[in-house]
């Protein structure tokens, strides 16, 4: 380097200023070195894999997307494979191995199929803003009959809790349409054709932009679909899928807490509360 690093003496060496300023560098060097060893240890450990999913087509064209995308920002070096079924059919492919895991209301106990995780959420009165049903607090279903109806179509899953949630009443019920997809009547009350009941994750994107409302029906009537997460009995999941799993479940319970908040899904002490103002 063209300087002395070292400066001998009668009892051995000692550094130079030019040794110290060598010294100094190496160190600095090496706590690099170190930083760069951890991150390359990082990505190592990053989780990689696939993640295959059937889940509704209410669930995927609701929540689903906004937590499947963040969960792809934080883990980008995971795959997911989704696929669309409809109620109760979710379970055959995961039966069959063609996916991992399934998320669905209604699913049946079912030989080979464990749970991962249970919500259980209620279905409610769905309207367009500015409707006149429109009040804090839960909705009398009687007043709801006397509207004009869009229904899930009969043999759904959904529509057989329908038809319990209205049992208790002294009226024939008669919707002016039935349709098996979600979708369809959501957008037919965004349209002003009628009200529909469906439970509040179905709706809460559209909730949260202003443009459906979602009431919770008052005691007695309600009614609830469980929301189930599943996979085969004897299928232990890989790490991408347990990670996402893990993840999935905060984030339902997140949405869970969120509904509550709002008022759509009611606790135990105001279902108490909404069945004695109605009795």
């Amino acid at each position: 380097m063209g300087a002395p690093l070292f400066e001998r003496l009668p009892r051995g060496l000692r550094l130079t200023a030019a040794g110290e300023l060598c010294i100094e560098h190496i160190r600095e060097v090496l706590k690099n070195y170190e930083r760069l060893e951890g991150r390359i240890r990082s990505l190592k450990m990053q989780q990689a894999g696939k993640v295959r999913i059937v889940t509704t087509v209410g669930l995927a064209a609701g929540p689903l997307p906004e937590i499947i995308a963040r969960f792809l920002s934080e883990h980008p070096r995971v795959f997911i494979q989704l696929r669309n079924d409809s109620g109760s059919t979710t379970v055959a492919p995961v039966l069959s191995g063609e996916v991992d895991i399934g998320l669905g209301f209604n699913i049946p106990a079912t030989p080979g199929i464990r749970s991962l995780g249970n919500f259980d959420i209620p279905i409610g009165v769905v309207l367009p803003p500015g409707h006149p049903l429109i009040e804090p607090g839960p909705i009398n279903l009687a007043d709801v009959v006397e509207e004009r109806l869009l229904l899930a179509q009969p043999g759904t899953s959904l529509r057989d809790i329908i038809n319990l949630t209205l049992a208790r009443l002294s009226v024939q019920v008669e919707p002016v349409l039935e349709s098996n997809a979600s979708e369809m009547l959501k957008q037919l009350v965004k349209c002003g054709a009628g009200l529909t009941l469906l439970n509040p994750l179905d709706v809460i994107t559209d909730c949260r932009r202003g443009e459906l409302v979602f009431r919770p029906i008052a005691e007695p009537h309600s009614r609830h679909q469980p929301l189930k997460l599943f996979a085969r009995a004897r299928a232990p999941l890989d790490a991408a899928t347990s990670l996402f799993v893990e993840y999935l479940l905060a984030e339902l319970a997140g949405l869970v807490e969120e509904l509550q908040a709002k008022g759509h899904i009611l606790m135990p002490s105001e279902r108490r509360r909404s069945d004695a103002y109605f009795e």
